[in-house]
């Protein structure tokens, strides 16, 4: 569900840092240094990347294509490959039985197993196609805001993790706690006050 959808799930984020200038220029060439690579017909099992919003199967940046003054949208696109362990049980079994009368012999050893097992699942990621997760990524640099359509906790971790290395510029997502931390006028001793505060429990036991 992304900024087009009629009801959608949303992470907000302050971005922490100055992206340097020109603005534009800096985030297509970060956006382009960390797309998307396909790794359909590639034994990799999964990848991370940035994709256009539109045409995120495509992952090309053209011009200032992601620009909508004063906003920048792109997407974050997750692939991943899901074999089937009971395909590869199936087939090692298969493999195991004909290597072991190849070389007339009753068993294997550990490292022959695992070679097995490793060479059938290459064989099988260079064949079955990566199931692509889309999540819209809306960009206001100005006020240094950021808004993510997801709040799945591996796509969270995925977006900071590549957003550090595409940009240089860290986010810190907005709950009450980081919120109040940007109230002005904040003393010293009301921000000591703040780093201080744990969390209530406001169940009641059941003793």
């Amino acid at each position: 569900m992304g900024i087009l959808s009629s009801s959608t799930s949303v992470v907000r984020y302050r971005v922490d840092g100055n992206i340097d200038s020109p603005v534009l220029e800096t985030i297509a060439e970060g956006l382009n240094n960390y797309r998307i690579v396909d790794i359909d017909n590639n034994p990799e099992s999964k990848t991370c990347g940035w994709t256009s919003f539109q045409t995120p199967y495509h992952a090309y940046f053209t011009g200032s294509s992601f620009a909508y003054d004063p906003y920048v949208i792109f997407c974050l696109r997750m692939d991943k490959k899901a074999i089937s362990t009971k395909v590869v049980k199936k087939r090692y079994l298969a493999e195991a039985e004909k290597r072991k009368t190849d070389h007339g012999r009753h068993f294997l050893s550990g490292h022959e197993k695992q070679e097995i097992k490793d060479q059938i699942i290459a064989s099988l990621g260079m064949r079955i196609p990566a199931t692509p997760n889309v999540y819209d990524v809306v960009w206001l640099p100005e006020k240094k805001r950021l808004w993510f359509f997801s709040t799945l906790k591996s796509a969270n971790e995925e977006l900071e993790t590549l957003f550090l290395k595409s940009f240089s510029l860290s986010l810190i997502r907005l709950i009450p706690y980081t919120q109040a931390q940007e109230i002005e006028g904040l003393s010293d001793q009301d921000r000591d006050r703040l780093g201080n505060l744990s969390p209530t429990h406001f169940a009641i036991s059941a003793n």
